[in-house]
This record gives C-alpha cells, sequence and structure tokens, in this order.
C-alpha cells in the first residue's frame, strides 16, 4: 500500500510542470488567430447574418477563451462561423489562441 501511495504522488508532482505548461504559446498563437481578427479586431464590425454585435476579444480572460472555444468545437454553442471556427482547431490551437489573445491589451 505505502509502494502504490509513493508512486501516486510522485506521478502527480511529475505532472505539474506539464499542467502549468499547458497554457498555450503566445506566439504560435498570434500565427494562429489570423481568422479570429478579421471579424474580432475591427471596431464595430457586425456580420452581415446574422445581424448582432460582434464582441472585441484582444484582453479577454484566458480560462473564457478556451472554454468558448472548445464550446463551440464540441458544439454547445450554436453560432454557426465560429462552430466552423472550432471544429477545425486542435486543443493546442485552442489554447495557443487564447494565450495570445488574452496577452493583448485593450
Amino acid at each position: 500500500m505505502m509502494r502504490a501511495t509513493a508512486l501516486f504522488l510522485l506521478l502527480a508532482l511529475c505532472s505539474m510542470p506539464a499542467l502549468a505548461a499547458d497554457k498555450g504559446d503566445p506566439a504560435a498563437g498570434r500565427n494562429k488567430a489570423y481568422t479570429c481578427v478579421g471579424c474580432h479586431g475591427i471596431e464595430g464590425w457586425k456580420n452581415p447574418y446574422p445581424n448582432y454585435h460582434v464582441p472585441r476579444i484582444g484582453g479577454q480572460n484566458y480560462e473564457y477563451l478556451v472554454s468558448a472555444l472548445t464550446e463551440y468545437k464540441k458544439g454547445e454553442r450554436s453560432h454557426p462561423t465560429m462552430r466552423a471556427q472550432g471544429e477545425s482547431m486542435s486543443d493546442e490551437d485552442i489554447r495557443d489562441i487564447a494565450a495570445f489573445l488574452s496577452s493583448i491589451t485593450p
């Protein structure tokens, strides 16, 4: 029993740096976010259909961006354009884009 507990603790400690490193690479995200800027980077831009305000996402919270993009990817959010964008992204893409966008000072 003691060996199993020690092994579990060792594995948990070894995985902690990997979890911290999963935040994403802002430099890689800058290159991957080119399609985001087309809509979200233009002040006052509105989608032609459906017609509503497109939010600015520069400086948004990292965790929120990851959550939102993941929900679009899984089809849990219904905006058709964003769903198509999310479906084309890997989990790494999502983390990188969120790291870049959250690093922008609005």
